[in-house]
């Protein structure tokens, strides 16, 4: 046995049947191949910590003295912007034989994207440089499209059922301890008094991060895709109207993959309410704690903690986990509500300021459950380009209703913050119910 099986044996949980019924020159590469994708989604895991939409761009953006009015574009930007094309790029990728080199172009188109805003951070100032970042991270989005797309296709092909989960999980595992590691030496350099500088050379960590990455990757052994040669009419004929119009059919006549796409969409709860919470607990007064430090160590701690287990969970079932993750995920955000609502609570306390930390924890946990489990749902679910398809239609229908219920909880929050928890609260209850009767396709 070599020593990349010796060692990715001691961390797999392995199936030797499904690995029986992948192609021969496939099976001697899962081995080699799963190590090198663990460690290239660690690397990328560890990228996005020092690009995080929800912590570090806001954190910089006060620093460099960036209007407010920026502030709220950086997620919806970041999220949908990997989502939305990929309907449209989807039969240009399909094109490609190896797909890996797909994801090594997006790789590096991220790299680059996020070295401009370690340089603007380091030379630039207001508005401007706000209006820089905010461009740059719509690339940085394009970047991920590319990679979001093509990494599932080659998971799929080159690992098999029951070990992909295990995979998602090990990379989350591995770059929790780089957010723990890099929130606590955020708080020793000066927590929420940061200065642009500092934050500079964070950025262009992450820029050289995402070329590793890149390099990673690009030694992975895929094998070749089939391609059809098209002939001229369909050159022409595909367009992204034309791409749009049979995504919709696929919508409409797939009711296993509507099914899922419905439920993905009511999960939104353990990703959107996070910074939610955050704005609760400065509202409430607690912010001591809620420092960019602070959160990043608590992000840290709940993939450390959830990556592996919830790997191993996904393998066996990843519809129910997703399920799970977002009841829970609902669970903690009503008590919090009702907490929060009592009348002797005390946001300015220790005790309120632990509360607060201690749910953003919580919901950051159950999120990497539910993303695990998505994960290895979609991937598991369907074989070949069909698969690739899948993932394409399903972010881009993600990403508009991203931008909806992001839009209507952002209104609701300027009334009352509570109510915008409250709605995604209600949405992962439906999730719940509705994730019950997704077909289980984890073991084939």
């Amino acid at each position: 046995m070599s020593t990349s099986d010796r060692l990715y044996s001691a961390l797999m949980t392995r199936s030797p049947d499904a690995e029986q019924e992948m192609p021969a020159d496939v099976r001697r590469h899962i081995a080699p191949n799963g190590l090198r994708l663990v460690l290239a989604g660690a690397l990328q895991s560890s990228g996005d910590q020092t690009v995080n939409a929800s912590t570090v761009l806001p954190w910089l953006f006060a620093a460099l003295g960036v209007p407010p009015a920026l502030t709220g574009v950086l997620v919806p930007i970041r999220e949908s912007g990997s989502m939305l094309p990929q309907a449209v790029l989807t039969p240009l990728i399909l094109r490609v034989r190896h797909r890996r080199w797909v994801f090594v172009t997006g790789a590096l188109v991220q790299a680059g994207a996020v070295a401009v805003m370690a340089a603007t951070a380091a030379l630039g100032a207001g508005l401007a440089a706000g209006l820089v970042i905010v461009a740059a991270l719509a690339v940085f989005a394009l970047g991920r499209c590319l990679c979001s797309i093509s990494s599932k296709d080659v998971q799929g092909r080159t690992i098999p059922k029951g070990e992909r989960g295990q995979i998602n999980g090990l990379s989350t595992t591995a770059a929790g301890f780089v957010a723990i590691t890099l929130g606590l030496a955020i708080r020793l350099l000066g927590g929420q008094d940061l200065a642009s500088g500092q934050l500079a050379w964070l950025l262009a960590a992450g820029a050289v991060l995402w070329v590793a990455v890149a390099i990673v990757y690009s030694s992975v052994r895929e094998p070749a895709a089939e391609v059809p040669e098209p002939g001229p009419e369909q050159e022409t004929s595909r367009t992204a109207g034309t791409w749009f119009t049979e995504a919709v059919t696929l919508l409409r006549q797939d009711a296993a993959f509507r099914h899922f796409v419905l439920v993905r969409s009511l999960l939104l709860v353990s990703s959107l309410s996070p910074p939610f919470v955050v704005a609760l607990s400065l509202r409430s007064g607690a912010g001591s704690l809620a420092g960019l430090g602070g959160f990043l160590v608590a992000s840290g701690l709940a993939a450390l903690i959830g990556g592996r287990l919830f790997g191993r969970l996904a393998d066996r079932s990843s519809g129910r986990l997703m399920s799970i993750g977002a009841g829970v995920a609902s669970a903690l955000i009503i008590a919090t509500v009702v907490v929060v609502a009592l009348p002797g609570f005390d946001g300015d306390g220790r005790a309120g300021e632990l509360l607060f930390i201690g749910v953003y924890f919580a919901l950051t946990l159950t999120h990497t459950g539910v993303r695990v489990g998505r994960k290895t749902y979609v991937v598991d679910m369907a074989e070949g380009d069909l698969r690739t398809t899948y993932v394409a239609v399903s972010n881009s229908a993600m990403g508009i209703i991203l931008l909806l219920v992001g839009a209507i909880s952002s209104l609701l929050a300027i009334v009352q913050i509570a109510w915008a928890l409250l709605l995604l609260a209600a949405m992962g209850l439906i999730g719940v119910i509705a994730g019950a009767r997704l077909p289980d396709v984890s073991r084939g």
